[in-house]
């Protein structure tokens, strides 16, 4: 019994160790030989499919004076890639190749390819030739993996851009004023001052604001004040016994000339603001040493003790400055309703010329044609010189594909986080990475965030891509969050545009919803190219 359990053992192990006597052996038992692929799914990442394949050989599989020739290559519609060929060799092969070794073993190894249009329907195969002595056999092709996913490249790379604020107000906060002077420590209202050119011209302001269906009269101010010489107690009474004059002589001053709005009465007290605004636009000798004063110091008592300290300016300031500080204003608090956008859309065609510069450009963003809009920009720049046309103008061009104009508009902008943000645009669809980081990260605001996020993504940088949009919805924030696990922005966008319906059936398809692939495919299939896309597209190998 015993012979013949060695009788047996020793069979099994000549048989072993003649299984791959020979370089036909090795072939024929290929079958043996087991290859995995991580990703299962090949990958296209910033222009690059990168695999790592592991290959097993079973015990006495590999001969030991046998070397074996592997090349990984890649078979897609147009052609074919091939790497160049791993080296290995037998225990009693005295070259520099890997060793197998006749125990067995698993050996791993990264594969990288440049991505070449039609890889998205390819797969990848390892080929290889097994050598012993003068004779070389072929070695029946090994499968790895299909592929490639190319997801990311649905990124949208036209780049986002801000138009410069026109700053149009809908509604005008404007002001009507006019005043009447009191004598030295006196509140009381001359007859004279009734019948002043300031007081006819806001009267005759009042009507023009009556009269004019775009002006509304909100409320009006009758404002008194002391000037900023002697006792601040006495000043501050002083001003309160002109604010009830003043409220009387306004009853007087609008009795013909209606202001049918609210009436509101304040007493200032020493006119501080006034006095440094006068000084300031006096051609008195020494008024920046009477500003800076002003700026030293907050005691309205200390203040006025320097000045008078400064005894020849301080009889100027008597003589120039402090009579006009004895005062009321009656202030008009008016809202004028500006051209609507209706009126706008009508004055470019019919008036153009009665438009001032925020009008303009309020102007440019309702035409829908991109020829029209270059007309008012430039209408804007030539009659106000305005930087905000100017850069504007360069934005249009960009939206019309016309990069040169654009390049020459942006020559004639400042420098600032705009300027930036569309020189990294430009470079951005010129597929220069590196330059179009440069300027966004120069630009350093929420647009070129997601610009660079951009960036990030044709760069396989998934993860940094989706910090710099986090909070963001739409089409490039979906598909960032997409590439990173996240299906539910795809899936939630609600634009009915192609590219929209196209990344939700990609998220559907991960979701394995086949009837949301279906309907969404329907609707990107309106676009040629993306119905093309999705025939070959690795998401939808098993809805096809």
């Amino acid at each position: 019994m015993k012979k013949g359990i060695k009788f047996l053992s020793a069979a099994i192990l000549g048989l072993a160790a003649v299984a791959c006597s020979s370089p036909e052996k090795m072939a024929e038992m290929a079958e043996n030989v087991t290859v995995k692929c991580n990703p299962a799914v090949l990958e296209v990442v910033a222009g690059e499919i990168n695999a790592t394949v592991s290959v097993t050989y079973p015990e006495d599989y590999f001969h030991p004076k046998a070397i074996l020739e592997v090349t990984p290559v890649i078979v897609y519609e147009g052609g074919e890639a091939k790497m160049e060929p791993f080296m290995f060799q037998g225990e009693k092969v005295k070259d520099n190749y890997q060793v197998v070794p006749s125990a067995g073993a698993t050996i791993t190894k990264n594969v990288k390819f440049a991505y070449a249009p039609g890889m998205e329907n390819c797969y990848l195969e390892l080929r290889g030739v097994v050598s012993y002595k003068a004779k070389t056999v072929d070695m029946p092709t090994k499968k790895v993996a299909d592929g490639a996913n190319t997801t990311y490249m649905l990124i949208c790379q036209k780049g986002k851009l801000d138009l410069k604020a026109d700053n149009y107000q809908e509604i005008i906060k404007q002001t009507a004023e006019g005043q009447i002077l009191y004598t030295i420590n006196n509140s009381t209202v001359r007859n004279s001052e009734l019948k002043s050119q300031s007081i006819k011209d806001f009267q005759a302001a009042l009507d023009e604001i009556k009269a004019n269906e775009r002006k509304n009269l909100v409320s009006t101010d009758v404002v008194a004040y002391a000037s900023p010489d002697g006792d601040i107690d006495l000043n501050d009474k002083l001003s309160g016994n002109r604010s009830k004059s003043a409220e009387k002589a306004f009853g007087k001053v609008t009795k013909k000339h209606p202001a049918d709005a609210p009436v509101n009465v304040k007493s200032i007290g020493e006119d501080w603001e006034g006095f440094q605004e006068l000084v300031a636009a006096s051609n008195i000798e020494d008024k920046d040493l009477i500003i800076r004063v002003l700026s030293m110091y907050s005691d309205p008592a200390v203040r006025e003790k320097e000045i008078k300290n400064m005894s020849a300016v301080y009889k100027t300031l008597a003589k120039e400055v402090l009579p006009a500080l004895r005062r009321a204003r009656f202030i008009a608090n008016v809202e004028y309703t500006n051209y609507t956008s209706e009126e706008l859309l009508k004055l470019i065609d019919e008036n153009i010329d009665v438009l001032d510069e925020t009008a303009l450009l309020r102007s440019a963003t309702l035409v829908k044609d991109n020829d029209q809009k270059v007309a008012i920009y430039k209408k804007a720049i030539e009659k106000y010189n305005s930087a905000a046309g100017q850069y504007n103008l360069a934005v249009t061009y960009l939206n019309m594909d016309k990069v040169a104009d654009a390049k020459a508009a942006l020559n004639k902008c400042e420098k600032d986080a705009d300027w930036n943000n569309a020189q990294g645009v430009i470079a951005l669809r010129a597929g220069e990475l590196e330059a179009a980081a440069k300027y966004f990260k120069a630009a350093a605001n929420e647009t070129a965030k997601e610009n660079l996020a951009v960036v990030d993504v044709l760069n396989g940088k998934y993860a940094d891509a989706a910090a710099k949009v986090a909070g963001k919805t739409g089409y490039n924030a979906a598909l960032i969050a997409l590439l990173n696990g996240n299906c539910a922005p795809a899936a939630a966008l609600t634009c009915d545009c192609p590219n929209s319906a196209y990344l939700r059936a990609v998220a559907a398809a991960r979701q394995g919803n086949a009837e949301a692939v279906k309907a969404n495919l329907e609707k990107a299939s309106k676009c040629e190219k993306l119905a093309a896309r999705a025939a070959k597209d690795i998401e939808f190998a098993q809805y096809r």
